[in-house]
């Protein structure tokens, strides 16, 4: 969408007067800004709107920014921040090497990064290189139960008991362990797709859903090693924001904040960096209206880490993407000069939070 320098320098200072005071944003008020006359102005905002990039809310007089026009100003006219000295300062003295695990090092710039965006924050570790299944094993217990055992390519073992409301033989659950060995070692969870569970289902002649039963939990194991932990810290602060006043709004988004596995799925940087997501461009429905700013960083020992914000579509977003990615070097500096103690393997799903 090619913009006019005039329409480009009235989105600008629409999305920034709206970021800083949470009102509807006048052409008169824009006047101090641009050396043009109110009638103009009004024009110019009047034809924004029709290209999607601004919206009068019910009667007001004043325009505010859509995720498009969001997305255009981040793209292409939002300037780059700096930190403050003494934002710079906290960071460094907060994040300064110390003999902790790699969660504690996280959890604690999880923290702060809530506290200098005044916004709920959200880190996670992953294996850098993708995990898969190196075999299975099935121990027939009786008719009804059986014990699956799965050795992934890291050499954990993970196992689960399996009860059957239908009676099983010792034959098909060698004819699984084949196909399984067979079909499922050495791929990656992307690569474990409905088509490959159906064909194996079919061949083992299995008429009960065992075999979806089977993949369904290497999947869940798969993913579940992937990402170590999930750390989420300052939900409180979402309800300080004037967007998250409507209750079922705010509801919605802490619902999410509170579920490990959707919190799992949000997407990352393709490399080290920031990616920003506004609005309509989450997955999640309950983010259609919040936007994401995330940061990915190397912690080293193959694992990986981002770490994020959520808040309304009313962002600054270049100084919120300035801390974050100070935050995330911080980390990344830290992991790789201490090479801290990896936490001994634990019960994963609950989320840490400072309420």
């Amino acid at each position: 969408m090619e913009l006019s320098h005039r329409k480009k320098l009235i989105l600008k200072a629409v999305v920034e007067s709206f970021v800083e005071t949470a009102e509807p944003v006048s052409s008169k008020a824009l006047q101090e800004f641009l050396s043009v006359s109110s009638a103009t102005i009004r024009n110019e905002m009047s034809e924004l709107v029709e290209l999607g990039l601004l919206e009068q809310p019910h009667t007001s007089a004043g325009r505010v920014p859509t995720a498009l026009g969001y997305r255009i100003y981040v793209d292409t006219l939002m300037g780059q921040s700096n930190l403050t000295p003494k934002e710079a300062e906290a960071i460094a003295h907060k994040l300064h090497p110390t003999a902790e695990s790699f969660d504690q090092v996280v959890t604690r710039a999880s923290k702060l990064a809530s506290e200098l965006t005044t916004l709920p924050s959200y880190a996670q570790l992953t294996l850098r290189a993708a995990l898969t299944a190196e075999r299975f094993e099935f121990v027939y217990i009786d008719k009804h139960s059986f014990i699956l055992v799965l050795l992934l390519s890291n050499k954990a073992v993970h196992n689960k008991l399996i009860h059957l409301p239908q009676p099983i033989s010792q034959t098909i659950l060698h004819k699984l362990t084949a196909l399984f060995c067979a079909n499922f070692t050495a791929k990656v969870e992307t690569e474990i797709t409905q088509e490959l569970i159906l064909a194996t289902e079919q061949a083992a002649g299995d008429t009960i859903g065992l075999t979806a039963v089977i993949a369904g939990f290497l999947l869940q194991v798969l993913l579940g090693a992937k990402v170590r932990q999930t750390m989420v810290q300052g939900t409180s602060t979402l309800l300080d924001h004037p967007e998250f006043q409507d209750i079922s709004r705010a509801k919605q988004v802490l619902g999410l904040l509170s579920n490990e596995q959707e919190l799992i799925r949000l997407p990352a940087p393709d490399e080290d960096g920031i990616k920003i997501l506004i609005g309509p461009e989450n997955i999640a429905n309950e983010l259609k209206n919040t936007s994401v700013v995330v940061a990915k960083y190397d912690a080293g020992d193959n694992m990986q880490g981002i770490i994020g914000v959520l808040g309304p579509t009313r962002m600054d977003y270049a100084k919120v993407a300035a801390k974050l990615s100070y935050i995330a070097g911080g980390i990344a500096n830290v992991l790789s000069a201490q090479h801290p103690i990896l936490p001994e393997e634990r019960n994963r799903g609950g989320i840490s939070d400072d309420k």
